[in-house]
Order: structure tokens, then sequence, then C-alpha cells
């Protein structure tokens, strides 16, 4: 098994930690994991994106060309990486932000929601990546949804009033069709 996952959108909006967090996840269940960041220079709103390779084998190379998932968190995201999700694969998109202006290619499936306001909802917009998350988990089935709450929780320990938020909106995403 080998999967390899982009994680796109503004800087600001969670993309390198939920795609931290996957990536931990995956390790603590035995896989192998490769993560690659890479953000503009703005400390907010610029580009900000992540790859990561899932295997049950030593992974040769970090970078991807096609992927299984893509998760996009604003229009310029979708616009750019979504042609480069293969058939079979899903696109998670925060539709807050992003309005499809085409029909996803041939086998892919699109999920999502109104992430924004969801997070909102929840009491708090920063969360709205963990929605995100959630999702994924659900769709991928790449690792389970309680060592992806498990690894959030140590990577989000240093801003412990986030915990129980993050975890909830963890578990929306992943409950929410």
């Amino acid at each position: 098994m080998k999967k390899e996952l982009l994680f796109a959108g503004f800087g600001g909006q969670g993309i390198l930690l939920i795609g931290k967090t996957i990536g931990q996840a995956a390790m603590t269940e035995g896989r192998y994991v490769t993560y690659l960041p890479s953000y503009g220079p703005e400390m907010r709103s610029g580009t900000s994106n992540c790859s990561i390779v899932i295997s049950d084998e030593p992974i040769a190379s970090p970078l991807v060309a096609a992927v299984d998932v893509l998760v996009a968190m604003n229009q310029p995201s979708y616009v750019k990486f979504s042609p480069r999700v293969r058939s079979g694969g899903v696109m998670v998109i925060n539709t807050t932000l992003i309005t499809p202006d085409e029909r996803p290619p041939a086998g892919v499936t699109i999920a999502g929601g109104d992430f924004t306001q969801q997070a909102i909802e929840l009491g708090s917009v920063q969360v709205c990546s963990m929605i995100a998350l959630g999702h994924v988990v659900r769709e991928s089935g790449l690792v389970a949804l309680e060592s992806v709450i498990q690894e959030m929780k140590l990577l989000t320990a240093k801003r412990p009033e986030f915990i129980a938020l993050n975890e909830q909106a963890l578990l929306l995403g992943y409950e929410t069709q």
C-alpha cells in the first residue's frame, strides 16, 4: 500500500498541522511516512501546502506528482491541485472558500462542506482544518480516527485550550457526510 496526499490552502489555516497529524498517526500505526511542507514567506494568508506519502514499504522520494487525496481549503489551491487527483482518489474541499467550476475528473470523489461556518459554530474558525482532516480519515481509511486524535493531542499540547475543540472538529468532519 502506498498513498500520496496533498493538503493545500492559505497560511494560518492549519494545513501543515493536519498534514503532520495524519503523518504522525500513520507512523504510530507502523507505516513509513514522508512529510514535505511548502509555504511562502508571509506569516498569514500566503500559500501553504504539504505532501505526505504513507506506505507499508520504505519510500524512495517525498515528492508527489499525482495524489490519492487532496485537501483544498481555498479556491487557488483547488484550481492548482485538483487536476493532480488520481482516478479513484478523493478531494476534500472547503465549500466556504471554493466554488468548483467543473466536474471532478472521472473516478474522483468530492467530499467536504462549509468547514469555515462549521468551525465558527463550534466556537473558533481556527478548527476548520480539523474538520477537513476528519473527512480525510473517513474517506481514505488510511489511519484510525483514534490514532489521529491521539497525535492531534500531542501536536497541539502547547495550546491546551484547543485540544477539546480540535477533537470536536475532527469528530464533526468524520461523522458528517
